[in-house]
């Protein structure tokens, strides 16, 4: 073995999972953004965590809020999950510039993309930070699925998002 870099390491570990964080700004419209560091943490209670960049506009929001919804995208909106994670949502309308069709989500005004396999609705229970981004722990209020959509995953160190080879 020769020794690497944890990017590097990252490219030999995928596939990675990919979500994408829906939240919405402050007048009230969607933003969304794409993260692949997110785990479950508990199922007594219901927890999950995912990671984001300290700057990230995304995490601000949730900070803000205190709520988002974890979905896991499917397959036909690949390249709009991609777009969305090279730009950000302050300045930028992604839903408008990626052609992200909504769906709402029973509970909540947050919508998130009508191509979702999995949608975790969820409240912010607190953060932490870890180096260069923050870590949110958030309980689980409600979990939503659509077994027809085929999950993506990030590859070669998140630079293509497609699904698992089955």
């Amino acid at each position: 073995m020769k020794k690497l870099s944890l990017p590097q390491a990252s490219r030999l570990t995928s596939p990675n999972p990919v979500t994408v964080i829906c939240t919405h700004k402050p007048d009230g419209s969607p933003n969304l953004a794409t993260v692949s560091w997110w785990t479950y943490l508990s199922f007594n209670p219901d927890m999950i965590a995912f990671a984001m960049a300290k700057t990230s506009y995304t995490g601000e929001r949730v900070r803000q809020s205190g709520k988002a919804i974890l979905t896991i995208p499917g397959a036909a909106i690949a390249e709009a999950v991609m777009g969305c994670g090279s730009t950000t949502g302050r300045d930028t309308d992604k839903v408008a510039k990626f052609g992200v069709e909504l769906a709402q989500v029973e509970g909540s005004d947050i919508q998130i993309p009508l191509h979702s396999r999995v949608a975790i609705q969820c409240s912010l229970k607190e953060y932490h930070e870890t180096g260069d981004h923050y870590l949110y722990i958030c309980n689980v209020e409600q979990v939503y699925g659509d077994a027809a959509e085929e999950a993506l995953f990030a590859w070669n160190g998140y630079s293509k998002l497609a699904p698992a080879a089955k």
